[in-house]
């Protein structure tokens, strides 16, 4: 008699890598981890199921602390892997991290078009509004006026809305965390996962040794919930004007979210037959040994 054996259900310590961490003690990126952890168990996701790509910085550093399949990859350009290895197996749940510093400065280019391209992708930003990794210089997030090891009398550059420009630049689905606030940041990792296009999530993650303008009290004394306020996600005027406010509240949870428009992978019509990278290459064994030989 054939028997059926039920898989057990997996749980966030399933998802924990054979590394620790290093961060610094306090740090806002052990908060997101808890969170990506128990969001892939919770969504009954298994390890094989899930690549995590970052580029360079400290919060880059998550791949190696997630029991997954993982690329620790180039200074800004985590997206663009991420997009290669989706379009490679679709079928896979693909996670881009990294940093600000990272993602919205040198990785800048990548991010607007991939959210041009809506590749189903979810991106998870641990922003410090600082550069960690080199120990606390200006990042493209860091408010005006902020004096750092680069800006000792003052930041005078404008910051960087990463919410608007995703919006702006066509992402269907975009939102903010806080780390400070886990049982929130987990339920809006989950909806941006689960969502079917290219998500954007901007985690305030406070830097404990080299920000200590935009920390932990700094966050929980302006933090106001969307849901919360009746904000609408479909409606991204309302989205963009939320996303503008700063000085006395700052909003977090989902911004705005298109369920309509199709991903990049939909209308990819050589993905039909399914993931590329179960299909025949179409080569013969000395072609296909030639090639590599040339790339090696």
């Amino acid at each position: 008699m054939a028997t059926t054996t039920t898989l057990p259900e997996l749980k966030a310590k399933d998802f924990k890598g054979k590394s620790d961490p290093d961060w610094c003690p306090g740090c806002g990126d052990f908060g997101l981890l808890n969170s990506v952890q128990k969001a892939l168990a919770e969504l009954g996701k298994k390890p094989h199921e899930v690549v995590c790509v970052s580029g360079i910085g400290c919060s880059s550093n998550l791949p190696g602390y997630l029991s997954t399949y993982g690329m620790h990859t180039l200074h800004g350009r985590a997206l663009a892997v991420a997009t290669g290895v989706k379009f490679a197996n679709h079928e896979l749940t693909v996670i881009a991290a990294g940093g600000d510093g990272d993602g919205y400065g040198i990785g800048g280019n990548h991010f607007a078009h991939t959210a041009r391209r809506n590749v189903d992708i979810t991106y998870l930003v641990m922003n410090n509004q600082i550069y960690g990794l080199t120990t606390g210089q200006v990042s493209p997030a860091s408010e005006i006026g902020m004096k750092t090891k680069s800006t000792p009398f003052g930041n005078l550059e404008r910051p960087v809305n990463a919410v608007t420009t995703a919006i702006m630049n066509g992402a269907t689905f975009v939102a903010r965390g806080f780390s400070g606030h886990g049982k929130h940041l987990l339920s809006t990792i989950k909806q941006a996962i689960e969502h079917n296009g290219f998500s954007l999530v901007d985690v305030f993650s406070p830097c404990v040794t080299f920000n200590h303008d935009n920390t932990y009290d700094f966050f929980r004394q302006r933090i106001k919930k969307l849901e919360e306020e009746g904000h609408d996600p479909s409606d991204w005027k309302s989205a963009c004007e939320k996303a503008m406010a700063w000085d006395d509240e700052i909003f977090t949870g989902v911004y705005y979210q298109d369920k309509d428009v199709p991903t990049l992978n939909d209308q990819e019509p050589v993905l039909e037959a399914g993931p590329i990278a179960h299909q025949s290459p179409g080569l013969t064994t000395e072609q296909s040994e030639r090639i590599l030989k040339r790339m090696m």
